[in-house]
């Protein structure tokens, strides 16, 4: 995918296909009037695209490639919640003992140290399962973005080509961001708004480092010049497709979250909600909730990173030579 003509950056300078012997001149007549046909190889058309296109293509992405999209959610969400939630599980024991300590008969001392022991084991081991969701979710959304990259040609691609494109730029793609989350979180902490402004203007580095093979430093100089000056417009986008997953996410969760509270006979214990199977059925809810909103999210951002590219730098033109090239 690097070597097409049509994903490298501007800067960069790729190997251009050999032309075609050019007729003699008056051979070519001029186009016709009027507004010129879509070219659309595959799940977008191949101009600048409106918002419903753009969330028209993630879905038609996920329907054209759901073995690839859909299974690799599916083995990254399972993974990442089951680790997750043996590594707190240990811990629920602790946080239930003390939480239901009679302080009648125990001392102050004893509820301080068996909700304290509780409550480190829980947050390292919600710490570990942050860490270990990060790297599914970076995983996962490096995958979708060659998937998608052939899925706006409306080439095939296979579990195998698709990791092999991705496996080189794992590693980048990582360090991006961590570095990434790190500055979001900075933002967060001075203020919200900052940190929303600048993830926003650096949410478009994982298509730079996966489909330009950009470095890290070139990505988030990439991504904030192809967001400037469109900054609502991505940032509506991102939106749009945030509320989306999280309606999907509370449907699908909602049933899961009933039968958790029927175990405890919808009890209104606080620790109730901290039994082991409710918690278990939380975590059979989160995988088939991701397994939808992870492709989906990840595929808009993609198609919103084509559309910028379409927009500030006429990739379109590429986009169009390199599919009747057979390209990407």
């Amino acid at each position: 995918m690097s070597e097409t003509p049509g994903w490298s950056s501007p800067d960069q300078q790729p190997n251009q296909p050999q032309q075609p012997p050019q007729p003699p001149p008056g051979y070519y007549a001029p186009p016709p009037p009027g507004p010129q046909p879509t070219i659309k190889p595959g799940v977008i058309p191949l101009r600048p695209l409106a918002v419903g296109e753009i969330i028209d293509g993630a879905i038609t992405t996920m329907r054209k490639y759901p073995v690839l999209l859909l299974g690799a959610a599916a083995v990254v969400a399972a993974i990442t919640n089951i680790v997750g939630l043996l590594v707190q599980l240990p811990f629920l024991a602790d946080l239930t003992a003390a939480a239901t300590l009679d302080p009648n008969t125990a001392t102050q001392q004893e509820i301080v140290d068996r909700a304290l022991k509780g409550i480190t084991g829980f947050l390292t081991g919600t710490a570990l399962s942050l860490v270990l969701a990060l790297i599914g979710t970076v995983f996962l959304s490096g995958f979708i973005t060659v998937v998608v990259g052939h899925a706006v040609l409306g080439r095939p691609v296979t579990f195998a080509q698709a990791w092999d494109e991705f496996k080189p730029r794992l590693l980048p793609l990582l360090g991006a961001t961590l570095l990434s989350t790190l500055v979001i979180m900075v933002g967060v902490v001075l203020c919200i708004i900052p940190g929303i402004w600048v993830g926003v203007m650096f949410s478009l580095i994982g298509a730079v480092v996966v489909l330009e093979r950009g470095g890290v430093g070139t990505a988030f100089s990439r991504s904030r010049a192809l967001v400037n000056g469109a900054w609502w417009r991505t940032f509506g986008i991102l939106l749009l497709a945030a509320v989306i997953s999280w309606v999907i996410s509370s449907i699908i969760g909602l049933p899961f979250g009933l039968l958790g509270a029927a175990t405890t006979g919808f009890s209104d214990d606080p620790t109730a909600a901290l039994s082991a199977g409710s918690l278990v059925l939380s975590a059979i809810g989160g995988i088939i909730a991701s397994t939808i909103t992870l492709p989906f999210t990840s595929a808009v951002n993609v198609l919103v990173y084509v559309d910028r590219r379409m927009r500030a730098e006429g990739m379109d033109i590429e986009l169009q030579r390199a599919a009747g090239n057979g390209g990407i």
